[in-house]
C-alpha cells in the first residue's frame, strides 16, 4: 500500500470517527476491508478528496451490497464548481464557456452526480450548501426540455430547483457519490 493510500485511509477513517451521526450502526473495520479490495474505489475518493469533497460514508445499500460515500464538504467542493451540467448544455454554448461539465467530471472521477432524494437525505445529517448549491442527477424529460436541477439550503429549509444546463456559477458545483 502506497503512503498517499496509507494517509488517504487514515483520514478517511478519523472523518468516519468524528461523524458518527452520518453513519450509524457501521463498523469502520468492514468499509476499510472494503476499501482496501478495490484501489480503484480509492483513486476516486482521492480525486473527491483532492477536489474539496471531504467524503464520508453515509450509509449502506442492502439491495447493492455498497457503502454509500457522498461529499460532506459545507459547501458544494471548491474544485468542482463554474461547470455547466452536461456535454451537450457546454456544447450549445457559443460564448464563454466552463471549463467543463458536471456530468462529464463525475464520471472521469468514478462518481455519479447525487440524486434529489439523495440530496434531501445528505441534508439529513447536516447543513450543506448554505452560501452555493450543487449539480443534481436530473430527470430525463427535464432535461430534454433544456433543463437542469440543483439544490441548495436557505432560510434552513432545503431547495431543489431548475437551471438551464447550460448555465455555470462560481458557486455551483457538485456531489458526487460512490458506491464501495
Amino acid at each position: 500500500m502506497s503512503p498517499e493510500t496509507k494517509k488517504l485511509l487514515l483520514l478517511l477513517k478519523t472523518r468516519f470517527e468524528q461523524h458518527p451521526h452520518r453513519h450509524p450502526g457501521l463498523k469502520w473495520a468492514a468499509i476499510a476491508e472494503r476499501l482496501q479490495a478495490q484501489p480503484h474505489k480509492l483513486a476516486s475518493l482521492l480525486q473527491m478528496e483532492n477536489t474539496g469533497g471531504e467524503p464520508d460514508v453515509v450509509g449502506y445499500d442492502a439491495t447493492s451490497d455498497a457503502f454509500l460515500f457522498f461529499d460532506c464538504s459545507p459547501e458544494s467542493p471548491k474544485g468542482r464548481r463554474s461547470l455547466c451540467y452536461d456535454r451537450a448544455a457546454l456544447e450549445a454554448r457559443k460564448h464563454n464557456k466552463p471549463a467543463g461539465s458536471a456530468l462529464e467530471m463525475a464520471a472521469a472521477m468514478g462518481l455519479e452526480l447525487l440524486t434529489e432524494e439523495q440530496y434531501r437525505a445528505l441534508q439529513q445529517l447536516g447543513s450543506f450548501d448554505t452560501k452555493t448549491s450543487s449539480w443534481l442527477q436530473t430527470p430525463d424529460p427535464i432535461r430534454k426540455l433544456g433543463g437542469a436541477l440543483f439544490g441548495d439550503r436557505r432560510y434552513n429549509r432545503v431547495f431543489v430547483y431548475h437551471n438551464g444546463a447550460e448555465s455555470y456559477y462560481a458557486a455551483r458545483g457538485f456531489r458526487g457519490c460512490l458506491r464501495v
